[in-house]
């Protein structure tokens, strides 16, 4: 056996050695990336920024909440009673009326003729009756006489008065003021009886029609003040009261109907207009609110975090650059009424705590946090945002 030659050893050795020292590098390198691994697992996921709001208690006006819509106090279709062409239109599309204003009239050519001829069958007729009263004082005629021209008289009275109620029942006049809707007819247009020739409102008092579950009849009753809002109408909510209460509990629903009155001077309420109404009780109601966005929704229940100093071990605060550290805590509450930017909590929350306000959904128990309150909204129990 030849010995290897020196030629071939000293290569040998260099690619072991390069080889070393790579492997020795490379575990250097593995050491670290898990120690730096054990080390983030130990101090756990990095804090996520939130915000935070305080909890607190305030008095809010006892009230039922519920949606309905306006209706107008006084609305009618305006139709005609006899059939007939349309002679005369003597109104325009949204005119404001008064009652008995004229606004149609159908042709009465025919009926107008016909009571010519009645006034002077009536006319003769009371000649004759006039001529036989004096005949039967002197015995010239029989009573019978009389009796039979006294008769034609009173029917060519009627006849008369009948022409002429005719005649009156082909003008469409308008049976109360207030504020007509759309043309529907033209002139030359033949109607039949019953045809809608516009719409006819009274708006300056609406009613506004909602239900309430059967559960809150107790608490309702006629004459009580409700708050009307209208999505995207200006100003303040509408104030008026509780004209009508329904006897009758709807047997599929299990709701029961109620009218409210709203005065309307300025007409800025419309039938038909969707509403949020608000049945102001007598009581007010003192509780525990937070921001809406505080409150985490979800099938198993909603929770809320709470901002807690993060402890060691030993139940020591932990400190950062100087800093107290934070956590979050879940905790399930039971919320209630909704207003403005808050919701009620009625039970899982005191008053003075502070809770995650921004960012809550993306946490989980026990996440460690940085407070950033700095960009965080305000929340209000009335708010206007700016359209943009």
């Amino acid at each position: 056996m030849h010995p290897i030659p020196v030629r071939y050893i000293l290569p040998i050795l260099g690619l072991v050695a390069i080889i070393a020292v790579l492997v020795g590098i490379k575990f250097q390198q593995i050491s670290t990336l898990i120690h730096f691994g054990k080390t983030a697992m130990a101090a756990g996921p990095p804090p996520e920024s939130v915000g935070t709001s305080v909890s607190q208690k305030q008095s809010w006006e006892g009230s039922i909440s519920a949606v309905g819509s306006i209706a107008a106090a006084k609305g009618v279709s305006v139709s005609n009673d006899s059939p007939g062409i349309v002679s005369r239109i003597l109104f325009d599309s949204g005119q404001t009326v008064k009652e008995g204003q004229v606004l149609v009239e159908l042709d009465t050519s025919v009926e107008r003729a016909q009571l010519a001829s009645s006034k002077a069958r009536l006319d003769l007729a009371g000649i004759n009756a006039g001529r036989s009263r004096a005949l039967v004082q002197s015995n010239a005629i029989p009573q019978s006489t009389l009796d039979t021209d006294e008769a034609t008289l009173k029917t060519s009275t009627t006849d008369l008065a009948a022409l002429a109620a005719q005649i009156d029942r082909k003008t469409i006049r308008a049976p109360f003021a207030g504020k007509l809707g759309i043309r529907n007819v033209n002139l030359g247009q033949y109607l039949n009886s019953g045809t809608t020739v516009t719409v006819l409102e009274a708006i300056d008092t609406v009613y506004a029609d909602f239900e309430l579950p059967q559960q809150r009849l107790p608490d309702v009753k006629v004459g009580m003040p409700v708050r009307v809002t209208i999505e995207g109408l200006p100003g303040e909510p509408q104030s008026g009261t509780i004209a009508a209460v329904d006897p009758q509990i709807d047997s599929d629903t299990r709701t029961i109907k109620l009218r409210a009155s709203l005065p309307n001077k300025q007409e800025k309420l419309r039938p038909g207009m969707f509403a949020k109404v608000d049945v102001l009780l007598p009581k007010k109601d003192d509780l525990v609110v937070v921001p809406a966005t505080a409150v985490v929704h979800a099938s198993y229940g909603d929770s809320v975090f709470v901002v807690e100093d993060k402890k060691d071990e030993g139940g020591h605060p932990v400190s950062v650059d100087g800093k107290a550290a934070k956590i979050a805590r879940q905790q399930f509450v039971r919320a209630g009424e909704a207003r403005g930017d808050y919701i009620a909590v009625l039970d899982g929350v005191t008053p003075g705590q502070e809770l995650v306000s921004s960012g809550a959904f993306k946490l989980r128990n026990g996440a460690p946090i940085v407070v950033r309150n700095d960009v965080a909204p305000k929340p209000e129990l009335d708010p206007h945002p700016e359209n943009r």
